[in-house]
């Protein structure tokens, strides 16, 4: 995972733990305090809110413990790696396309940000330009060349960036 992206996982956490849980958790004591629980909608709403907040900080946790932080600006980038941005010509197509390659939280296929863990980042690993390579895919085999190389940070491809308006439980 990419600096920026270990970033907003904390940026989630901190914003959950400090300011969504303690307000949620305030409003179910509210609630309670209305009286007959068994009936009380605003009670059962917080409570609920409560357990997905502790479920996705328990996730986020889990998450960040196992990270394995990478800069890619600090590689060369003259074979294939983490954070490369690899242009391929498809063989079978002649068409041109780029993909990143980055975190599987940091993903966004269709944006052309593609998991580490991806079968066409596997293939693409360790490949240099002018390399031919062939995708075995459940329905079809692809094959590309390498065209070129080079890196271009993560964040400043990515069109979903997650913002705190993201992290809260509505």
């Amino acid at each position: 995972m990419s600096i920026e992206g270990y970033d907003l996982l904390v940026e989630e956490f901190k914003f959950l733990l400090e300011v969504e849980k303690p307000k949620t958790a305030q409003e179910k004591l509210v609630a309670a305090a209305q009286g007959d629980r068994s009936e009380n909608a605003d009670y059962h709403a917080a409570k609920e809110k409560l357990r997905f907040i502790d479920k996705r900080l328990f996730y986020l946790n889990f998450m960040m413990a196992k990270a394995q932080i990478i800069d890619p600006s600090t590689h060369k980038h003259i074979k294939v790696s983490f954070g490369s941005s690899v242009e391929v010509t498809n063989l079978d197509t002649d068409e041109e396309e780029l993909y990143t390659i980055c975190g599987v939280l940091e993903s966004e296929p269709e944006n052309g940000l593609i998991s580490i863990h991806s079968p066409i980042a596997k293939a693409l690993m360790g490949k240099e330009v002018g390399d031919q390579l062939r995708i075995n895919l459940p329905n079809s085999t692809k094959e590309y060349e390498i065209d070129k190389i080079e890196y271009k940070n993560i964040f400043s491809l990515k069109k979903n960036i997650r913002t705190k308006s993201d992290f809260s439980f509505h």
